[in-house]
């Protein structure tokens, strides 16, 4: 029997990750007191990370560690600072958390009606899993499919390759337009948007209706500028359009059949 794939974005869609809260801070306090000056650690990071995508560089722009060594390197620092193991370090609440009491609900749900559920996420799988595992969502995965195992991440459809090989991905669903709604709309995946600050007139549409509502394209230009300044939104570009607009997760169940 063909597997019906449902894949999963994590950061932003399922989960918060420790990075804004725990790791990224102590890199930056530990740095500036190495220097003995206040240096914005974060934002070489960003910059470095940025870069890299803009290159096509869709692995070695989430190498955190490789990131952080070189900005070191650059510093002339000897500092031991080890992304993996500051990601479990800060893995605890309150920096992690999932983003809603219905995830782990849905996700059952899924399973029981016969879905394989995969995270396809741009984060390594060092960094993902420890706090998959901490928040409970790990064991509901039949396969995390991460950037240094694909050979290549979001927004390349090629991330999704391994999937739809061993069967047919009924849907993709993330919070970014510029990675999981293009890259599913590229690979001919139905593309399932989370937009969980959704005005009101538009939460009373079906995920389908809220998807063609111009209403909503105007702010999906809005967000897809926010995403990636250099965009063209006007005309929106039909790459980036969603075919489906959840609130909250658990609609998701009246996506699919």
């Amino acid at each position: 029997m063909v597997k019906q794939w449902i894949t999963f974005d994590l950061d932003g869609t399922l989960m918060q990750n420790p990075f804004g809260k725990g790791v990224f801070p102590e890199v930056e306090e530990q740095i500036s007191a190495a220097l003995q000056r206040p240096f914005r650690a974060t934002e070489a990071l960003v910059r470095e990370h940025e870069l890299r995508m803009q290159q096509g560089l869709t692995v070695a722009a989430y190498d955190w560690d490789d990131m952080v060594r070189r900005l070191l390197a650059e510093l002339q620092l000897q500092l031991d600072l080890d992304v993996e193991r500051l990601v479990l370090k800060h893995s605890a609440a309150p920096k992690i958390y999932l983003l809603e009491e219905t995830v782990i609900p849905t996700l059952r749900r899924l399973a029981e009606r016969g879905y394989s559920l995969a995270a396809v996420t741009n984060g390594f799988y060092k960094y993902q899993y420890p706090v998959m595992e901490r928040l409970g969502l790990g064991e509901w995965f039949d396969e995390i499919v991460t950037p240094e195992k694909a050979g290549c991440g979001k927004p390349d459809a090629g991330i999704l390759r391994l999937l739809q090989e061993t069967g047919r991905i009924v849907a993709h669903v993330g919070d970014r337009l510029d990675h999981d709604v293009y890259m599913a709309n590229r690979a001919g995946v139905p593309s399932v948007l989370i937009h969980r600050k959704l005005p009101e007139p538009l939460r009373a549409l079906t995920p389908q209706e809220r998807a063609a509502n111009a209403e909503f394209a105007a702010i999906c230009a809005e967000k897809l500028q926010a995403e990636n300044p250099l965009a063209a939104v006007d005309p929106y570009p039909a790459a980036y359009k969603p075919t489906h607009v959840l609130v909250r997760l658990e609609e998701l169940l009246d996506c699919v059949t």
